[in-house]
């Protein structure tokens, strides 16, 4: 005798246990748990207002849904293999509680377009909640660069000393990554703020349901406009994988260059200790794991999105049992980029600065002669001879060992007969930096107006 499925009218053999195993997902959409309650209630109340149902079956949903919340949060509630999936799950434990009014529910509705209401409802709550997370580091990077104004550094391109600029203008960089990380999960968002409850297994149904209705009282925008579209879409989690794998990408850079500034030989940063661990055989060793575990972790995130493409790439309309494959890499991207923004905030709040070791650097590998290039062309030299004059200047300055700033007048009018003591104003720390005035450049004026700027999207989000 086979056992009691809600769908096993057609069939007359029991599933195979392995097959009952492998079809199963109530092991982990049991995660959708109150939004499957909350969209289970939303449609009871329509089906009570439209007349499908009588009030006391909408009573007697709302009560035993009540209970089956109550056992399920305080870990009561006992989640079957044989159930297949949380839907089915609540609705047989909402029938035992409260007989035939339960089995009306799921009048005008399929498991399709169930779930799909139910990711959505899930997902817009952890998009709110990771752009949370990603303004509290927006925060923390203002208020880092705000303090270190004054703080020189080394830019680096090829990871070869460039020209000196402001630690402020370097984290400020990270900023405006995360920035546009904001704005991409607030599109996604948007864009995904429309409900498919009631769109049936792809048809819609026959029942004279109000759609509106359950779309307003679950707080989206609207309801969906194509049945089909509406059960077989997910290219709202697509989108959202990659606004996460695109901001784990600037959480994994940004980790990577904490992890070579704290190295001994950089020396720019210090990250405090309860972000870093220890060495079981090295007792000197500190290690910076956390920015190391989230560079790390940004492949998983990958891998969530290229799954969730592939999944999708060949499937016709409208739903497919393959997409029970689109919930685990989702929630382990939530998982994962949530873990990570909330480590990173006060990592970088934490991090000391030293700030000695970062400035010497700035002045090395010759950094300023971009400046003095600049200083020539003022002089009426033209860009492409005194690129050339520069470099000479510094393979003389290799071999003698010293930087260009070391070198005397008469050393320097060897390369040009323009060259007057000025150019040392020129060539200092302080001078390359802040000559680069223009909007978004490295002065200390451009960079508070960034600050400032920066201060003000924060201000217009909250």
């Amino acid at each position: 005798m086979m056992s009691e499925k809600m769908w096993s009218g057609r069939f007359t053999l029991p599933t195979d246990r392995f097959v009952e195993e492998f079809n199963a997902s109530i092991h982990f959409d049991k995660r959708f748990y109150k939004y499957d309650i909350k969209g289970s209630l939303a449609h009871a109340r329509m089906l009570g207002k439209q007349g499908i149902i009588s009030d006391t079956d909408v009573k007697d949903i709302e009560r035993g849904l009540a209970q089956v919340l109550e056992e399920i949060e305080t870990g009561k509630f006992l989640f079957r293999t044989e159930d297949e999936d949380i839907h089915m799950a609540v609705e047989k434990r909402l029938t035992e509680i409260i007989g035939d009014a339960g089995k009306r529910l799921h009048t005008g509705r399929s498991r399709n377009d169930q779930v799909a209401v139910d990711f959505r409802m899930y997902l817009k709550a952890e998009i709110a909640e990771t752009m949370a997370l990603v303004e509290n580091l927006l925060e923390t990077i203002i208020a880092k660069a705000e303090k270190n104004i004054d703080v020189y550094m080394p830019g680096f391109t090829h990871l070869q000393t460039a020209q000196p600029i402001l630690f402020a203008q370097y984290i400020m960089a990270y900023f405006q990554m995360l920035r546009r990380d904001y704005g991409r999960f607030a599109d996604c968002l948007e864009r995904m703020d429309f409900s498919p409850l009631g769109s049936g297994a792809l048809a819609g149904t026959t029942f004279p349901i109000d759609r509106h209705f359950t779309a307003n009282e679950l707080g989206f925008q609207a309801p969906t406009e194509n049945t089909l579209d509406s059960v077989s879409d997910r290219d709202f989690a697509i989108e959202f994988l990659s606004a996460c794998a695109i901001c784990q990408m600037h959480l994994s850079r940004f980790s990577e260059e904490l992890i070579i500034y704290s190295t001994s030989e950089f020396a720019f940063i210090e990250l405090s200790d309860d972000f870093c661990t220890g060495s079981s055989i090295m007792p000197q060793k500190k290690n910076p794991d956390m920015p190391e575990l989230i560079r790390g972790k940004t492949g998983r995130v990958y891998g969530s999105l290229i799954s969730m493409l592939t999944t999708m790439k060949g499937l016709p309309l409208a739903y497919n049992k393959d997409m029970q494959e689109d919930k685990e890499p989702v929630f382990d991207a939530v998982d994962t980029i949530k873990a990570s923004l909330k480590i990173f905030a006060p990592m970088v709040e934490k991090m000391k600065l030293l700030t000695p070791k970062m400035e010497q650097a700035a002045t090395a590998g010759y950094s300023t002669a971009t400046d003095y290039a600049d200083y020539l062309v003022r002089k009426g030299v033209p860009f492409r001879q005194s690129h050339h004059i520069v470099g000479s200047t510094v393979a003389y300055a290799i071999e003698k060992g010293v930087d260009i700033s070391e070198l005397t007048i008469d050393e320097f009018k060897r390369f040009s007969d323009v060259i007057e003591s000025d150019i040392y104003a020129s060539i200092t720390l302080e001078a390359s930096v802040n000559a680069r005035k223009a909007y978004g450049g490295t002065a200390k004026s451009a960079v508070e107006t960034q600050i400032n700027n920066g201060k003000n999207f924060l201000n217009e989000i909250r």
